[in-house]
């Protein structure tokens, strides 16, 4: 029997994911039984409507969580929502998270900009168990790599975005199969930290000190300049002075 899955995702990797699902789903014999999506195009892209994409194959597409049908596996990449315990329970083997960072080291939001201000040498992707709190169950499967020396936010991001392909394609059959093993992330934290950021943060990051030093600057600047954001900006008389880089327009215009 087809195992039942239901893809909550968003942006350009879950996108790219249920593509995948959809193009396997044969070999793989994988039923797909429900979409839920923010609503719109994500990052304003053309080819990442991942509403669009269910409704071609005819996949239902779920107008909120509590539309959730029973399945056997809730598949979660990049989604906007926190699942509750009588969502996670519509899934009868497990609901799983792929998250774009090292578990427990990064959990939560702007994982890429906060691992270039800490100066982190390592970073990765993670396959994890959903509970209720965020980006805290189980560590199922990772992949790890190492973080170039002066990195900027968006070489990170891209970086990740590959590993986080190479880990949904390779992890697949195996979480299809019920062949891993689960890693709490209390052990985990014996020998790694830990830390939990939120979205909000970004904008205080963002806000450039030209006090703290060249070397200080320089990271914050490679840690918080991504191309379709607002740039980092210092403040000037009260207004807003963004950094932009040479023959590259800005957000902030």
């Amino acid at each position: 029997m087809a195992v039942r899955i239901v893809f909550l995702g968003s942006k350009p990797i879950g996108y790219q994911c249920l593509q995948y699902l959809l193009e396997k789903k044969d070999a793989l014999d994988v039923a797909l039984v429900g979409v839920r999506t923010r609503m719109r195009k994500e990052f304003g892209a053309e080819g990442n409507d991942l509403a669009a994409l269910a409704a071609q194959h005819g996949i239902p597409l779920l107008q909120s969580l509590d539309e959730l049908p029973e399945c056997d596996i809730i598949y979660s990449v990049q989604h906007h929502e926190l699942l509750q315990a009588a969502h996670i329970r519509k899934a009868r083997r497990i609901a799983v998270n792929l998250h774009l960072a090292p578990l427990p080291e990064y959990r939560g939001c702007n994982q890429f900009s906060f691992a270039i201000m800490d100066e982190a040498t390592e970073f990765g992707v993670t396959l994890h168990e959903i509970d209720t709190r965020i980006d805290h169950g189980d560590v199922l499967f990772e992949q790890r790599f190492s973080i170039p020396e002066n990195c900027w936010v968006n070489e990170l991001y891209e970086l990740t975005f590959s590993a986080g392909m190479s880990l949904f394609r390779d992890s697949l059959k195996p979480l299809l199969d019920g062949s891993y093993a689960r890693t709490p992330q209390s052990e985990l934290m014996k020998h790694r930290p830990s830390s939990l950021h939120f979205r909000e943060e970004i904008g205080a990051l963002k806000q450039i000190d030209l006090t703290r030093g060249e070397k200080q600057v320089q990271k914050a600047i490679r840690a918080t300049y991504m191309p379709g954001f607002e740039p980092p900006y210092t403040l000037i008389g009260g207004k807003k002075v963004y950094f932009s880089l040479e023959n590259e327009p800005h957000a902030g215009n």
